[in-house]
């Protein structure tokens, strides 16, 4: 095996970095546009994703994928901020911390925003970066009273004022 250089060791941890900033976006992404081929793809098998209360835990990728639909069902539109991400590599693991802006439409509660910290664990395997843990934090869920879309694709017929 050639042995690494200081260069190539700097390269792989920027690569790195960049494949772990790129799967917490493509997170926000998966859950916003309800993308369940990215959402599956940035996981490992066996990965937990642990909301907490009042959304849950789960384990493996097909109960991730489940909690979506049922997160979906509850909050059909999401808009996900990821944020102040601080990414810590060690080899094929990695850690980070990043902040959550997160506004939903939620069927109980409305126009709702949503904030707290996620604490994640990454592995490289097989050369490939995926998560294995996800454990979210909650600082706040604040329904919006009398917000309504004044334009835009969620602007549905109910919101637009009556021009009479």
């Amino acid at each position: 095996m050639p042995q690494v250089t200081d260069i190539e060791a700097r390269i792989d941890r920027l690569e790195s970095q960049r494949a772990i900033e790129r799967l917490i976006a493509q997170y926000a992404h998966a859950f916003d546009l309800q993308d369940i081929d990215t959402l599956r793809g940035i996981w490992h098998e066996g990965a937990t994703l642990r909301l907490g209360e009042p959304f849950g835990n789960f384990t493996g990728v097909d109960a991730i994928v489940g909690a979506a639909h049922q997160l979906w069902s509850q909050s059909p539109r999401m808009h996900h901020w990821m944020s102040n991400a601080v990414i810590d590599i060690d080899g094929d693991t990695a850690t980070a911390t990043t902040a959550l802006d997160c506004f939903v439409t939620n069927i109980e509660s409305g126009p709702t925003q949503v904030g707290g910290i996620y604490h994640d664990r990454f592995e490289r395997q097989d050369g490939q970066w995926g998560m294995v843990e996800r454990v979210f934090d909650l600082h706040y869920f604040t329904p919006i009273k009398s917000w309504t879309p004044a334009h835009g694709s969620e602007t549905t017929p109910l919101s637009v004022p009556d021009p009479r």
